[in-house]
C-alpha cells in the first residue's frame, strides 16, 4: 500500500471527507482544549522522545496540531524545524500565536496525499497525538501508510490512541459532539505494523480530563520508526 492507495480509500469517492462537525467542534473549543486537560505527561514524554531520536533540525510534522501546546512548541524548542498541520481555523491560530518559529497550516490529513508540504521522505520525524482517532477506522490504515511514505527511511513517528473498540462513535467532548475511533492494543500494533513501521516502543497512560467526573481512559504510546 503506497501514500497514492489513499484515492482507493472508499470514503473519497465521496466530493468531500465526511468531517462534519469536527473541525467546527475544535473552533468552538479553541483554547479551554488545553485548560481541560493540562497535564500531558505521555505526550510530552513520548514527544522527548522523538525529539532525542532526531539531528538537529529536523523537520517534523505535528499532524494535528492543536494549539501548539506541548509538543510544537516542546519540537521546536529542541531545535527542530515543525510544521504542524490541523482541521481547526481556530486551533492554527492559535499554535501559530503559541509557536511563532514553526509553520501551520489548516489541512486535512488525507490532503497531504498530494504533496501540499512534500513529496516521499520529505519529514524526518512525525507526531500524531490522538489525531487519527477522529477518523473512520477504514480510513486509519491508509493514512498511517501516506503519513509511512512521508518519512525518510529511518524516521521516526510518535502515535498515540485511546484504546478502546470503537470506530466513528460519536461522544460529548467540552460542550460538542466529536467522532471518534480506537482499537484495543494488539489490534493497534497489528495496523501500525501493517502500514509498515516497526515498533521501538510502548507506554500506556490512564487519564481523565480536568473537572469532569468520567473513568480515566487509557491512552497508549507508540515510538514507531519506517521499516
Amino acid at each position: 500500500m503506497s501514500a497514492d492507495s489513499y484515492d482507493k480509500y472508499e470514503g473519497l469517492n465521496r466530493l468531500a471527507l465526511d468531517r462534519a462537525g469536527q473541525a467546527e467542534a475544535f473552533d468552538a473549543i479553541g483554547d479551554r482544549y488545553d485548560e481541560a486537560f493540562p497535564h500531558k505527561d505521555g505526550q510530552v514524554s513520548s514527544a522527548a522522545w522523538l525529539a532525542g531520536e532526531l539531528p538537529p533540525g529536523s523537520r517534523v510534522l505535528d499532524v494535528g496540531c492543536g494549539t501548539g501546546l506541548p509538543t510544537s512548541h516542546q519540537l521546536a524548542e529542541a531545535g527542530h524545524r515543525v510544521v504542524g498541520i490541523d482541521l481547526s481555523h481556530s486551533m492554527v491560530k492559535l499554535a501559530g500565536d503559541n509557536v511563532p518559529g514553526a509553520e501551520f497550516h489548516r489541512l486535512d490529513v488525507a490532503e497531504l496525499r498530494n504533496g501540499s508540504l512534500g513529496g516521499p521522505g520529505s519529514f524526518d520525524g512525525i507526531t500524531a497525538y490522538f489525531t487519527l482517532l477522529l477518523l473512520p477506522r477504514a480510513e486509519i490504515p491508509y493514512a498511517l501508510r501516506m503519513l509511512h511514505d512521508l518519512l525518510r527511511p529511518g524516521g521516526v513517528m510518535a502515535l498515540s490512541m485511546v484504546e478502546a473498540d470503537v470506530d466513528d462513535f460519536t461522544i460529548p467532548f467540552l460542550g460538542n459532539s466529536i467522532r471518534v475511533s480506537g482499537f484495543l492494543r494488539e489490534d493497534l500494533r497489528r495496523v501500525v505494523r501493517d502500514a509498515g513501521f516497526d515498533i521501538a516502543g510502548e507506554d500506556s497512560y490512564a487519564y481523565a480530563p480536568a473537572s469532569t467526573d468520567v473513568p480515566p481512559e487509557i491512552q497508549l504510546f507508540l515510538h514507531l520508526r519506517r521499516a
